[in-house]
């Protein structure tokens, strides 16, 4: 065990300081554990490594799956992009250039929360010329729109990461994502603010009038209420009660009959959004098998009887600031799982409320994973392609204060929930 101990440290390690790829660590450091541990591959043992990894297939798959059935119809028929455009289009006609930053920061924050990836690029490609001729400087707009990852992230359905802390906690779908809304909602509060505080000081003023470039929605496009009166009955069923994987078939099957599509066009749309599942399946599986094998090997036990003393002052606290610090390190959510999972464990051994235990662990690093550098590859990098004049180093410090907000909100919830 001490062996398999040591094999494991030495996986969190590699895996925290991205010295080799995430879930092939993982898994190959795991199996390398459970060998040293004296772990059979098959039989009849109570602990083998194939019911390690059975046992990290969790049932939050499942309610992904239903998701992305929705999804996957949603966007094939057009009604995402419908909604999309008037969130924009009501934030143009409200708050100006703020009001497009924030809208489409928003819009891909909602759209990242459902699917596997975040892209705020498709809104800022239109959202964030918009915004700069309506006075507002590229990084500012850049900046801006890709905070979307950390609210997305707050209260999302299909990253890896979030996934792993529900299937620790058992916390289903609903109220934490909520809660996630409620505490990252605070940095597009703040950025908006803030955005439209210096555009008057700058003389500017706010300007709701477009140069007519901003692209109007094909001819013959549904309203917005019908376009979203599908998401309206998700919600309702989700809130219900009712299983996620139904709820999103059937709402899948609301969408074919509105749109007139046939059933067999309408399964293959619901089924391409399922195809967007490959890598966090593979994630949440690899990050599971993780966890079980530490847990199994007794490193938690160890951890938590270092840490345990200190934790019992104000645990759900202290596993914020964990999992704030493991962002802040890390620049990853998904790399700041070998942080968090541990502690995560340990506090909800300790009795604590799985909601709040979640809630704590996720946000922390949600908010910080950009910090210092904007993000990579769907982030702020990305963004500031889509709109000239952008300086990544000078947006990224820009979106800081509002990050910062944002964990302040959801460090003073971990006192409330």
């Amino acid at each position: 065990m001490e062996l398999a101990q040591i094999i494991m440290v030495l996986t969190l390690a590699v895996m925290i300081a991205g010295w080799a790829p995430l879930y092939i660590t993982a898994t190959v450091g795991s199996a390398l554990a459970c060998f040293a541990a004296g772990f059979p591959l098959t039989g009849t043992a109570e602990i083998t490594v194939q019911k390690l990894l059975i046992a990290s297939i969790n049932p939050v798959i499942v309610d992904m799956l239903g998701v992305l059935l929705f999804i996957g119809i949603m966007q094939k028929c057009g009604y995402m992009d419908v909604i999309i455009w008037h969130i924009v289009d009501f934030g143009r006609k409200k708050g100006g250039a703020p009001g497009v930053s924030t809208a489409a920061g928003l819009a891909a924050a909602m759209l990242g929360a459902l699917t596997a990836f975040t892209q705020p690029v498709i809104t800022a490609t239109v959202a964030g010329p918009a915004a700069v001729r309506l006075g507002l400087t590229p990084n500012k707009a850049a900046g801006i729109i890709s905070l979307a990852n950390t609210v997305a992230n707050c209260c999302s359905f299909t990253h890896p990461t979030y996934l792993a802390i529900l299937a620790i906690t058992g916390v289903k779908f609903g109220l934490i994502n909520m809660y996630g809304l409620i505490g990252s909602i605070w940095i597009y509060v703040f950025c908006y603010y803030r955005a439209k505080r210096e555009l008057i000081a700058e003389g500017i003023g706010i300007k709701t009038d477009d140069d007519g470039s901003f692209e109007p929605l094909p001819e013959g496009s549904p309203s917005f209420k019908k376009a979203f009166f599908p998401f309206l009955v998700l919600c309702v069923a989700f809130f219900a009660g009712i299983p996620v994987f139904l709820v999103g078939m059937f709402c899948g099957i609301l969408v074919i009959i509105m749109t007139h599509m046939s059933l067999a066009d309408g399964e293959k749309a619901m089924v391409s959004g399922v195809t967007q599942i490959a890598i966090p399946i593979v994630a949440i599986i690899s990050l599971m098998f993780m966890s079980n094998v530490i847990t199994k090997v007794g490193l938690v036990t160890l951890i938590a009887e270092y840490v345990r003393p200190y934790l019992s002052l104000a645990p759900i606290q202290l596993l914020f600031l964990a999992s704030f610090t493991a962002g802040l390190v890390t620049q990853s959510y998904a790399a700041s799982a070998p942080i968090i999972l541990p502690f995560t464990q340990i506090v909800l051994d300790m009795g604590c409320d799985p909601l709040a235990t979640s809630f704590a662990a996720i946000t922390g690093a949600a908010v910080m994973q950009l910090f210092l550098s904007g993000g990579a590859l769907t982030a702020l990098p990305v963004v500031a392609g889509v709109i000239p004049g952008t300086v990544q180093k000078l947006a990224n410090r820009y979106q800081r204060p509002a990050m910062l907000v944002g964990a302040a909100a959801c460090f003073i919830l971990t006192f409330i929930i």
